[in-house]
């Protein structure tokens, strides 16, 4: 089991999305199932997801902590 991240409000992250490496923020840490980003999430304190913002678009997501980097980290 990998260790799970723990990704504080406005830290800085990157992520992958249609091919391309995108660089932005958390804005939050999703604990419940909850509306984000357009789209339904079914989050958990087991299995939490990330709403983030894109530095370039200002642009909203949400993914799961395996999908996202610590900006400057390559784990």
């Amino acid at each position: 089991m990998t260790k799970r991240k723990n990704l504080k409000k406005g830290e800085s992250v990157s992520w992958q999305s249609h091919g391309h490496s995108v660089q932005g923020k958390v804005k939050r840490k999703i604990t419940e199932r909850t509306e984000a980003a357009g789209r339904t999430v079914d989050a958990s304190k087991d299995e939490p997801q990330y709403e983030v913002e894109s530095d370039r678009t200002g642009r909203r997501a949400v993914h799961e902590p395996d999908s996202l980097r610590r900006k400057g980290s390559s784990s």
